[in-house]
């Protein structure tokens, strides 16, 4: 994203690398969130104390989970989950969160513009993305969650900011793009990528951007 982003200040916070300037017109705030529910639940807080935000888009890599999603292919999730929250001992199914539900709605309006703005280069599906502090490796596991909440895919990240953002009412948007599966199809290797999938959604990003800054621009002639 930072060959998109006009820079115009860099900056550090809690030993997290922030990057500052213009996309289209809009500010915008690149950070990496780091590995985990907590790191990214953090940056994800820290965020939103100590910049004006409207809107928090994550993107990143997944596993598939689902037959439906290959190698390459783009999840928008519309829904969020976290497949390991587990206070089922309460009577409660798994993946509910108290004051927070079980599935997280992502914003509508971003991830219709996503989807109307991806679909056009590459194979998108609109679904649920599972979250847990698990790297999903078996078969078996993956089938389980797949089963159990109708994921497509699995990662490490995006429930957790989905919450933080439920909580403190600003609108997101969590994009993944599919880097393995566990049945097993992988046709390229990491390294590769990771350099497609990178430019493909840092590329689609800057499109949601643009189509953003030209909504608030027809919102201002209104």
């Amino acid at each position: 994203m930072l060959k998109y982003l006009k820079l115009e200040n860099e900056y550090t916070i809690f030993e997290l690398k922030f990057y500052e300037g213009l996309i289209h017109g809009i500010k915008c705030i690149l950070v990496e969130s780091g590995v985990g529910k907590v790191n990214a639940s953090r940056t994800t807080q820290i965020l939103i104390d100590n910049m004006e935000v409207d809107y928090i888009f994550n993107v990143g890599v997944a596993g598939g989970i689902s037959k439906t999603v290959k190698v390459m292919d783009i999840v928008i999730g519309e829904e969020l989950v976290q497949h390991d929250f587990d206070i089922t001992a309460f009577n409660h199914e798994k993946g509910y969160i108290p004051n927070v539900g079980t599935f997280i709605k992502s914003d509508d309006y971003l991830v219709k513009l996503a989807f109307a703005t991806l679909k056009k280069n590459q194979n998108v599906h609109l679904g649920v993305i599972a979250s847990g502090d698990i790297f999903i490796f078996q078969k078996e596991m993956g089938e389980k969650i797949n089963k159990k909440f109708k994921a497509l895919c699995a990662e490490m990240e995006g429930a957790s900011i989905a919450q933080v953002c439920y909580l403190n009412h600003i609108p997101f948007l969590i994009i993944r793009s599919i880097s393995d599966t566990i049945y097993g199809d992988n046709v390229i290797t990491y390294e590769e990528f990771l350099e497609k999938s990178s430019q493909t959604v840092s590329k689609a990003i800057f499109e949601i951007l643009e189509k953003i800054s030209f909504d608030n621009l027809k919102r201002l002639d209104n």
